[in-house]
């Protein structure tokens, strides 16, 4: 998949709260019930199915326009917010704590934004984090802000990015409205990269990347489970996947909705991957049409870990200083002199895990690279892939 771009969360960051989505189509589902009794009641008096139709179409159109004018006045409020930190400086934001942060999530998920909720409780996590973290709490204000003045100006941009900016609010594109449309189905051999699921407030979030044997396109599966159930579907790493899936839309598309699948999972095939540069261009070309995006898929060939130098003499002569990352750890090109840093947030025994695969030779490591540095999910050894 070296060098294959996708025309982008998903990010992971760019997937509104569903639980917040779940009840807002609840009450449309609501006001269409209405609607169509209403339709129903006075079909004996001669109203026409037409007639029904452009009903229901003009509630929804009023519908969308409200919530688009309560999205509005939350971004107003948020730009405010904004405002007075900085004008009250940003030592302020630690000494506040999380109370502050929870209050304007809220008022977002008011403005039925929880896309917008959803950034600004990860905020509360940055302020305070450790050393640097006034330079990361101003960048993600910017991020936000950027975001805001996006929305308020979404009428004048090119329309890949304008959706960029609605799903990444919280505003989504109904999964049976996606797979209806023939034209936009894509039938691949998916092979199935990594599987990762995580704890998002209440619900347990699963990610499952796919890449696309004939297309050369990355995809990522995104579902949610409440109640401590398992997110569904569950597939095998490693597994190609004959199936037909239909791209969220997007400046960068990544997510995608799964359609008809054409046979049960199959053996998959090794992923050819691609070099560190290649990895840092596609993420860069990525950004172009998101510029939220945390991370975007990557299968990185021949590559080996290196863990932080321990200081000291060794065999061969005095120690040599490697540049320190967050971890100290990276992933070096074993034929180039170039590496990327490991994201801090990788775990132990995933580190530990590629430094063991590693001493029989370079490894094909798949993952997320961002401005944070490379997460990695799955490594090959030989034609086996390994979870980390």
């Amino acid at each position: 998949m070296g060098g294959h771009t996708v025309r982008r969360p998903a990010e992971r960051a760019g997937t509104p709260m569903p639980a917040d989505d779940a009840t807002l189509r609840a009450e449309g589902e609501g006001a269409g019930a209405e609607t169509g009794m209403s339709g129903e009641g006075s079909s004996g008096a001669g109203t026409s199915a037409p007639a029904q139709s452009r009903s229901r179409t003009e509630a929804a159109h009023r519908r969308a326009a409200q919530r688009a004018a309560r999205i509005s006045a939350g971004t107003e409020e948020l730009e405010q917010r904004l405002a007075d930190l900085l004008r009250g400086g940003l030592a302020g934001a630690e000494q506040a704590g999380y109370a502050p942060w929870e209050e304007i999530a809220a008022r977002m998920v008011d403005s039925q934004a929880p896309g917008l909720a959803a950034r600004v409780r990860e905020l509360a996590s940055v302020a305070g984090s450790g050393e640097g973290w006034p330079e990361r709490l101003l960048a993600e204000c910017a991020l936000l802000h950027l975001l805001a003045r996006a929305w308020e100006g979404r009428d004048t941009l090119p329309r890949p990015l304008a959706e960029t900016v609605r799903t990444r609010v919280g505003l989504t594109v109904e999964t049976s409205e996606l797979l209806a449309d023939g034209a936009a189905l894509i039938r691949d051999e998916w092979l199935v990269l990594a599987q990762r699921d995580t704890e998002e407030g209440r619900l347990t979030a699963r990610r499952i990347w796919l890449y696309g044997r004939g297309t050369g396109r990355s995809a990522m599966l995104l579902s949610f489970a409440a109640g401590g159930r398992a997110p569904e579907p569950a597939l095998p790493v490693g597994a190609a996947l004959d199936a037909d899936v239909a791209y969220y839309p997007g400046g960068s598309p990544l997510r995608v909705a799964l359609g008809e699948r054409h046979g049960a999972p199959m053996p998959g095939f090794p992923p050819a991957g691609g070099s560190i540069p290649e990895a840092l261009e596609t993420y860069a070309h990525a950004l172009h049409g998101d510029p939220w995006l945390e991370g975007w898929p990557y299968v990185l060939r021949d590559v080996v870990p290196i863990p932080p130098p321990e200081g000291g003499a060794s065999a061969t002569g005095p120690a040599q200083p490697r540049p320190r990352t967050a971890t100290g750890w990276q992933l070096a090109s074993a034929g180039a002199d170039v590496a990327l840093p490991l994201a801090p947030g990788t775990s132990p025994r995933a580190l530990w895990k590629l430094l063991a695969m590693s001493a029989d030779g370079p490894l094909t490591v798949f993952g997320e690279c961002g401005h944070h540095g490379f997460t990695p999910h799955t490594a090959w050894l030989g034609s086996r892939p390994v979870t980390l």
